[in-house]
């Protein structure tokens, strides 16, 4: 069956499956991060291989473990895929990272003198609690802007939600990611539960939903700001965007006033 099916079909099955992969930290696909460098697909053995990168060479290996760790898990997931090998290049850690994400080793143990026997349990579950921080406020404010008021949104159900047609390209995107991530947590389950509580569980009130919101708007801005520090750092390293003679600045990425790169140019890639 496997030996039928074009490799480039294999390959796009394997992007397909790394669009649903997140930075943990930013909660945006790794693949519209940029991050993933190269896939190699061998069809006969069913072995893939994933390369990835990331925006500096001294970026977090914590958040290069669990993007390594998540890359590997969700290759593997795909029936015809025997075994995944995982490697991060250019990044002072790589050879910890790449032997521990490929060896299934726990962090601890491949950064046992740094991270004093710790696991990365309770890291993941912060960046989940700001992934659905950020996912619920995108569909509460579209709502609002649907006319929306304070006692629909506290008191709607999921079931009333699922037949909510958003038009906003933003809020179409986060509303199925939101209620993966609500059903996840165990915050709903049933078609007359509440679908807007707080990451602790507790319903949302009219009264409080605009203090409600206002913190929930810190976190996304922090997140979106550091999501743009990202993009530009990957795009300042690679020479993914055109320096100009003082080089872009930090105001200029979050604006996204860079212009992209001429892909008829072509120049090596900058030397980290």
């Amino acid at each position: 069956m496997l030996a039928k099916i074009h490799k480039t079909e294999l390959e796009a099955e394997v992007w397909d499956c790394l669009d649903r992969v997140n930075d943990p930290e930013l909660d945006e696909p790794i693949t519209d991060m940029g991050f993933i460098e190269r896939i190699e697909v061998d069809q006969a053995s069913g072995q893939v291989e994933v390369d990835f990168r990331l925006p500096t060479y001294w970026c977090s290996p914590n958040f290069a473990f669990l993007m390594g760790f998540d890359v590997r898990l969700a290759v593997n997931r795909l029936p015809w895929v025997k075994d995944t090998r995982v490697t991060l290049n250019d990044h002072c850690f790589a050879d910890r990272v790449n032997e521990g994400v490929n060896g299934s080793r726990k962090f601890a143990d491949v950064f046992a003198e740094y991270c004093n026997g710790g696991n990365l349990d309770r890291l993941r579950l912060t960046f989940q609690e700001k992934a659905f921080i950020r996912r619920q406020e995108t569909v509460l404010l579209g709502l609002e802007a649907r006319g929306f008021t304070g006692d629909d949104i506290v008191g709607m159900t999921l079931e009333t939600l699922d037949r909510v047609a958003f038009q906003g390209q933003e809020e179409a995107r986060q509303k199925p990611r939101y209620r993966e991530i609500l059903l996840a947590r165990g915050l709903a389950a049933q078609p007359g539960d509440l679908a807007f509580v707080t990451w602790e569980g507790a319903p949302l009130t009219k009264h409080g939903l605009r203090d409600y919101l206002a913190r929930l708007r810190g976190v996304r801005i922090n997140m979106e700001f550091n999501g743009a520090l990202c993009r530009g750092l990957q795009s300042t390293r690679y020479k993914e965007v055109e320096i100009g003679a003082d080089g872009p600045t930090l105001v200029d990425f979050i604006h996204n006033r860079v212009p992209p790169r001429d892909p008829t140019q072509t120049e090596p890639r900058a030397t980290p």
